[in-house]
């Protein structure tokens, strides 16, 4: 039996077809400070223009993008979250940074309306013409209020020490 038939499907390559690609005008610079806030469109290919009906019905998204801007060259196993030498080296899998072994990403993106083949959502962090892999609807299966995050998560998002986690749990 050949040795690559015996391989697990994912291990192989695997080729992904862009559905659309994000429209915002928003320079590059500005995406990381104004992502939560910034209004977007996902321009659907005119083939999947169909494929959207239905999720006029739902408040928020879940949406799959390729990081086309990342140079695979800065691709390293352990790093610092978001490049701060004051946290601890960390599997790049355990952190939200661009720079991965497939530089695929993920964010939940609230709906806010449809023109055409056009979605308009806000708090996509993608950059302009960015490639959508696919598009899928957030709904209450998907919430979870009883998170858990390393230590160093909460010195990201509370500076200060203080404040409280997820779910009303005290930080660290």
């Amino acid at each position: 039996m050949d040795p690559i038939a015996r391989k697990p499907i994912a291990l192989n390559p695997i080729a992904l077809k862009p559905i659309g690609w994000v429209r915002h005008g928003v320079p590059e610079a500005g995406v990381p400070r104004l992502r939560s806030e910034m209004v977007s469109e996902i321009v659907m290919e005119d083939a999947y223009a169909e494929a959207i009906a239905g999720l006029e019905g739902y408040s928020h998204l879940f949406v799959l993008f390729w990081m086309h801007r990342c140079d695979p060259a800065r691709y390293r196993p352990m790093v610092h979250p978001r490049g701060r030498e004051d946290l601890p080296l960390t599997g790049v899998l355990s952190t939200r940074g661009r720079n991965r072994p497939n530089p695929l990403g993920l964010a939940v993106v609230e709906w806010l309306g449809r023109a055409g083949h056009c979605l308009q959502v806000r708090r996509l962090d993608a950059y302009d013409g960015t490639p959508v892999i696919d598009i899928k609807p957030y709904d209450p299966y998907d919430v979870f209020t009883d998170l858990r995050v390393p230590d160093w998560w909460y010195r990201i998002t509370h500076p200060a020490g203080y404040g409280f986690g997820i779910g009303g749990t005290p930080a660290p």
